[in-house]
């Protein structure tokens, strides 16, 4: 149980990706601060809790950090930095940090647009490959897509570098739906994000009251599941 739990908090640090926004805004996005606190929950049973928070560093430099943690079984958490510029983000660094029981696990992958390599290790092994234009990290895509919704619209699929090189994700909206929440009760924006493997299925919701925050997320691979269920939060809303 304790291997499943550490893979299921990896995924739920990786929201990244997933938290893609999935509605079109009429406001142009700017970018501003906040902290969401979420009740995570494995196999239907509430094990523990994680945290989004953005931060403004200096000039147009943000920090985006994920952190789950599941009782004293396991803890994981993720940062990004980047330089936020003319509607683009320009990712400079990622980390990710996770601990199951004694055992520690780390990635990092540093971003080089001037060298055009990105050079990335995960615990003693280390890669490097070709850097590309708009290749984002598993935390700050969601930003991207977000601003890409409120623009010139929504990219089929979008670059994102990890420890191997980089991969390409697929996102669909489904419609919304009203979702009860610790929080509060919100109208959302379905968001399924498309996996090869038939056993695997992601959904967020997303709150445009809460500037699409994901209020609520369901992951299951094969017999395994985990949920994100929005209990607090400080930033833009409308």
């Amino acid at each position: 149980m304790a291997h499943d739990v550490m893979k299921t908090l990896t995924f739920a640090t990786g929201l990244s990706t997933a938290l893609l926004f999935a509605g079109v805004s009429t406001h142009t996005l700017a970018m501003s601060p906040f902290q969401a606190n979420y009740q995570f929950t494995y196999n239907g049973k509430n094990l523990g809790s994680a945290t989004r928070s953005l931060t403004q560093q200096n000039g147009n430099n943000w920090t985006y950090n994920f952190s789950a943690k599941a009782g004293a079984i396991a803890s994981a958490s993720e940062t990004s930095k980047f330089n936020w510029s003319n509607g683009k983000i320009t990712s400079q660094q990622f980390t990710r940090t996770s601990k199951i029981l004694v055992h520690n696990n780390t990635m990092n992958i540093n971003f080089n647009p001037n060298s055009k390599m990105i050079s990335t290790q995960k615990d003693d092994k280390s890669r490097s490959f070709a850097w590309q234009a708009g290749v984002l990290d598993e935390l700050n895509a969601e930003l991207q897509v977000r601003e890409d919704l409120q623009g010139a619209g929504l990219k089929s699929t979008y670059p994102i570098a990890d420890a191997k090189g980089i991969d390409t994700r697929r996102f669909v909206k489904q419609g919304t739906e009203s979702v009860k929440t610790p929080y509060g009760t919100f109208n959302t924006i379905k968001v399924v994000i498309q996996h090869d493997k038939s056993e695997k299925s992601t959904i967020f919701w997303l709150a445009p009251k809460l500037d699409y925050l994901p209020v609520k997320v369901s992951h299951i691979d094969g017999k395994t599941s985990y949920g994100l269920l929005l209990t607090k939060y400080s930033g833009k809303s409308s």
